[in-house]
């Protein structure tokens, strides 16, 4: 196929990415002892599977969270940016050597940056939020996005965004409002971004990005610019955005690979329809071999989460309630409660399947539609209304009435079948509470197995299913959520155990530098 018809948003991309090498990782920079990085390495994945998260954003989080501990008592960009960075370097969140010694100045001035925005917002009695919060999200990002060496992401979210923002319609409001909800959706779809992080892109599209020159027009303006960035973060039809974006990505998924392998050569290969159509389909196939890899990854980090939780409600609510009320512990329905819905995780998990050879054809054909055509058909475009015309209010009480009978109906029966089990009512509260957890998270993990496969039409049973589990994952949606604010072992790690953890890594690689000078005195 001839390269030069390629669309003109294809053709950007492409050249883009010609432009845009991964600069080899530099041995120049300061490095870490390779014992202490080993142990301090299994101490991030302990501790972030503790608290359920996106891989794509454990690195923000942690920057995040180092930064918090360090900066409780004070401090300034000088002192906090090479601790920050070695403790990076330490987990392997960046490869030993990666970090010179001008990124660390760099890393300095971006936290007085900040530390200086703080300063002045909370001057303003207008700003009427959690400035320390806001800041750590937007700092963290910022540095994240900085230190990070490949753009890859920054440009294919670009690049679709500008293919599916022509293709979703708010009849009822303004492009613009389109355009930043596109924006968003293709963030959290593809880039997998956090609130953080979503946070941080919309900021600097208000103010721009921050220095020393407009610091005070932002903190001037801060009030009503953040007034409208939350506005859009919690706009009503943000998550049928999303869910309509996530469906248009698998095609996406496997280009980018193809991309990031041949960069350089991109162009030839498209020209070679043959040779571009088996790069497709292997990089679709190592994509699939993945999947179960990501679900084990995804089940072990839930299970571990849920564990964790559940030894918290179990023993400090439903043994006590047991001891004030029953006498004694049911240890039985204590078991149970902490074990069961982890397994029902795993069960769930064994009906997972891998897309088949019509899908990767699927995603071959629209990858050649994306590249090749300037506004190409993917699935129907997506027209939305603030207030959809036409609905019957009368259908919308009966739907209603159904949607909140089925969530009773299923919990009634579940309630039935705890207390034939002789489960006290603090048992039955635990269980039901954790099972809306499981439930949740065993959808999350089902999307990740799907996310390479392009449905052709809906599932028979689909509409069953969201009649009896939706609501149930709604619920299980907003109690993960707020069971990751609350967990105590996250704050029992990340203040009491992390700090003299984090002194004592820095003691045993001073001393093993110390002994390995000793040695190399020795000749």
């Amino acid at each position: 196929m001839d390269q030069t018809n390629l669309s003109r948003l294809s053709s950007l991309l492409i050249a883009s990415f010609e432009r845009e090498e991964i600069k080899n990782q530099t041995k120049t920079g300061i490095n870490v002892n390779r014992f202490v990085s080993e142990i301090a390495t299994w101490y991030e994945k302990f501790r972030n599977a503790m608290d359920y998260r996106d891989e794509e954003v454990v690195r923000r989080a942690a920057i995040e969270r180092i930064l918090k501990r360090r900066l409780f008592f004070g401090g300034n960009g000088e002192k906090i940016a090479a601790p920050l960075m070695r403790e990076l370097l330490w987990a392997r969140y960046f490869p030993d050597s990666s970090i010179s010694d001008e990124e660390i100045k760099k890393v300095g001035l971006v936290i007085d940056l900040y530390l200086e925005l703080r300063k002045q917002l909370l001057a303003k009695p207008e700003v009427k939020i959690n400035v320390d919060s806001l800041i750590y999200q937007l700092l963290s990002s910022h540095l994240e996005i900085m230190l990070n060496k490949s753009k890859d992401i920054e440009l294919i979210s670009n690049f679709i965004f500008h293919i599916l923002r022509e293709r979703i319609t708010i009849k009822d409001d303004s492009e613009e409002t389109r355009d930043i909800q596109v924006f968003i959706a293709v963030r959290k779809a593809f880039a997998k971004d956090d609130m953080a992080f979503l946070r941080f892109h919309l900021f600097e599209q208000y103010f721009g990005k921050i220095t020393e020159g407009n610091i005070h027009m932002v903190a001037a303006n801060f009030a009503k610019g953040y007034k409208e960035l939350e506005r859009q973060l919690r706009y009503p039809l943000k998550e049928r955005i999303i869910a309509y974006v996530k469906k248009q990505l698998p095609p996406f998924l496997i280009l980018a690979d193809v991309l990031r392998k041949q960069r350089g050569g991109i162009r030839n290969l498209i020209s070679n329809t043959a040779e571009f159509r088996n790069s497709i389909f292997a990089a679709a196939q190592t994509r699939y071999k993945s999947i179960s890899s990501k679900v084990r990854t995804a089940i072990i980090r839930s299970v571990i989460f849920i564990l964790l939780s559940k030894f918290i409600f179990a023993f400090s609510v439903e043994a006590t309630y047991d001891n004030i009320v029953l006498g004694y512990i049911a240890w039985n329905s204590l078991i149970i409660n902490i074990f069961a819905p982890a397994l029902l995780m795993v069960i769930a998990s064994l009906f997972i399947r891998t897309p088949d050879i019509n899908n990767t054809k699927r995603i071959y054909d629209r990858i050649m539609s994306i590249l090749f055509v300037d506004k190409p058909e993917l699935d129907r475009p997506l027209a939305l209304s603030l207030k959809p015309e036409g609905k019957h209010p009368v259908l919308n009480f009966i739907f209603t009435i159904l949607w909140w009978g089925s969530f009773v109906l299923i919990f009634y029966y579940m309630s039935r079948t705890l207390t034939d089990l002789k489960f006290s009512p603090a048992s039955q509260g635990v269980f039901i509470f954790f099972v809306a957890i499981i439930s949740f998270l065993t959808y999350r993990i089902h999307q990740t197995a799907y996310s390479y496969t392009i449905q052709v039409r809906q599932n028979f049973l689909s509409p069953v299913w969201d009649f009896l589990f939706m609501p149930i994952i709604r619920v299980g949606r907003r109690f993960t959520e707020g069971l990751s604010h609350i967990n105590i072992f996250i704050y029992v790690f990340d203040y009491l155990i992390e700090t003299p953890f984090k002194e004592i890594f820095g003691f045993l690689e001073q001393w093993f530098y110390f002994l390995q000078t000793k040695r190399e005195e020795m000749g």
